[in-house]
């Protein structure tokens, strides 16, 4: 059950709330570690597993705000429910606009923190399913031959067959095997695909 249990991170500086908020969600079925420091849970190795993290707004190191940022920066992807007791409006709106799930006052009734964890939780489960299919696509990029990967990249990037094979300075059938290869191994049906799976493993950039 532990493999498939949600991991819920609170993080708050008040040893009594983390102690409260770990029995309330033991009981609902939610692993849960806390942390009175931000820079304990960066130094936390996460596992990857639906998870959460119940985040104050008020802590004694990084606050929370700023720990939103980090994790940003460090592709560190656990949705975020903010809870504190010195909030406002401004401040809200911007932990929310930065991707937080939701932003609730101390102290938080049950059912509200409930209800936000679920759509956490949710939102951490369609990110793993994402992030399975990158990894899947790294891997059938990986099964390419030199040859065979830039194809790939041309092709991700509008080429034609003909332009490549001028581009190459090689024979068109040349081209038209090296991209059949690419189609198979990369287990694409159209063009589309390729550049939907180029995108995916970062293999081209909006910018091109």
């Amino acid at each position: 059950m532990t493999a498939h249990q949600p991991l819920i991170y609170v993080v708050d500086d008040n040893v009594s709330i983390c102690r409260a908020l770990k029995l309330l969600l033991q009981a609902y079925g939610f692993k849960v570690e806390t942390f009175t420091k931000a820079a304990d849970f960066l130094a936390y190795k996460h596992p990857r597993q639906q998870s959460c993290l119940v985040l104050d707004i008020r802590l004694p190191d990084i606050d929370g705000l700023a720990l939103q940022e980090i994790m940003a920066k460090k592709g560190i992807t656990i949705p975020i429910i903010f809870i504190t007791g010195h909030g406002d409006i401004p401040m809200s709106v911007k932990t929310m606009k930065a991707g937080a799930i939701d932003f609730l006052p101390k102290p938080v009734t049950k059912m509200k923190l409930l209800n936000a964890i679920t759509l956490a939780i949710s939102k951490s489960q369609a990110q793993l399913k994402k992030q399975a299919e990158i990894d899947k696509i790294k891997r059938r990029v990986k099964t390419l031959s030199p040859k065979e990967l830039e194809v790939f990249q041309l092709v991700a990037k509008g080429m034609l067959s003909k332009q490549i094979a001028y581009k190459r300075g090689t024979s068109l059938q040349t081209i038209k095997v090296h991209r059949s290869r690419v189609m198979q191994k990369m287990q694409a049906e159209t063009v589309t695909d390729l550049i939907r799976f180029a995108q995916m493993a970062g293999l081209t950039s909006s910018q091109n």
